[in-house]
């Protein structure tokens, strides 16, 4: 079977991994490296285990997209600090990133970003790009749910909400399982039922009434979010009047939801360096000094270790 190609959520990583190790772990002069631990052993992990052909870390350059704001100002507006328009970010996890794409750099595994996107829009422009290996998406946002697909390559979603000895692997077939969404386009309704539903931890307000099992079962019956709509507009007994009402009401948010929630495939994507997994790593001895002036224990070693040989 093709190697594949992952594609590491490395905001999302880097945040768990601050949350799940203690604080407590420190450089000598006293900076946090509990996320840069964490993620340095989660990427060993994934090379030593899922033996990607290509790998990227891909990173926010811009965690609250304008264009996204422009269409619902709600849009993440509640992670805003009241300074200004500055994603709240624990102080003690700022000075790791840093360090973190300094490791990625030296042992020469690809990051990459596009101005005024997302992480997950940079995901979504590899996987549109993607047509010959299979696809491995790692990460803990449910969002990326919608990506799953067949073809013309496989999708599949490493879901890490309990870290990577228990990651989920999610595909068409399980998405569906788990949502009740028609598994023959699990991940487009996956995003309508996203829309439908909202999510307050993105500041999308969704239909008011409308839930989850109810989302699903209207995108599972219409097929997706325009065609319910649609049927709404032109009164389709199908459509309970009580819904209908509620989707009404509702028409502003609907108009933009889909561009909200619906990743990016065509955002200017640029890599640090190409996304080729090296047989061995590119600058070994500068990881382990990295490794010895952060007090990062085994970690490094075990992501050198890691690498194919």
């Amino acid at each position: 079977m093709t190697a594949p190609l992952a594609l590491l959520d490395a905001a999302s990583m880097y945040f768990r991994s601050f949350y799940a190790l203690p604080d407590s772990l420190t450089a000598p002069d006293g900076t946090p490296v509990n996320a840069v631990r964490g993620f340095t052993d989660t990427v060993a992990r994934i090379l030593a285990d899922r033996r990607p052909g290509r790998l990227v870390a891909c990173l926010d350059a811009d965690w609250r997209p304008q264009f996204r704001v422009d269409l619902l100002p709600s849009y993440k507006a509640h992670r805003v600090a009241e300074t200004g328009d500055v994603e709240v970010v624990p102080d003690a996890l700022s000075p790791q990133v840093p360090i973190i794409l300094e490791v990625l750099e030296a042992v020469g595994l690809a990051t990459a970003e596009a101005a005024g996107y997302e992480a997950d829009d940079v995901i979504g422009t590899l996987v549109a790009r993607e047509s010959t290996d299979p696809v491995e998406v790692i990460s803990g946002d449910r969002d990326l749910f919608q990506l799953v697909r067949t073809e013309p390559s496989p999708v599949t979603v490493y879901y890490l909400g309990k870290g990577w000895n228990k990651a989920e692997p999610l595909g068409p077939a399980e998405i569906a399982a788990k949502y009740a969404v028609p598994e023959a386009n699990a991940g487009p309704a996956y995003a309508d039922m996203a829309a439908l539903r909202g999510d307050p931890s993105d500041g999308l307000p969704g239909v008011a009434g409308i839930g989850e099992k109810t989302a699903a079962k209207l995108i599972s019956q219409f097929g997706s979010l325009e065609a319910l709509i649609g049927a709404a507009a032109e009164g389709d007994p199908r459509v309970p009047p009580k819904t209908r009402l509620r989707l009404a009401e509702a028409a502003e948010y609907l108009a933009v939801a889909p561009t909200v929630v619906q990743v990016a495939p065509d955002a200017p994507v640029e890599f640090s360096r190409p996304d080729r997994v090296p047989a061995a790593p590119t600058d070994p001895e500068r990881a382990l000094e990295l490794g010895e002036r952060w007090n990062l224990g085994g970690s490094v070693q075990r992501l050198l270790d890691a690498f194919p040989g």
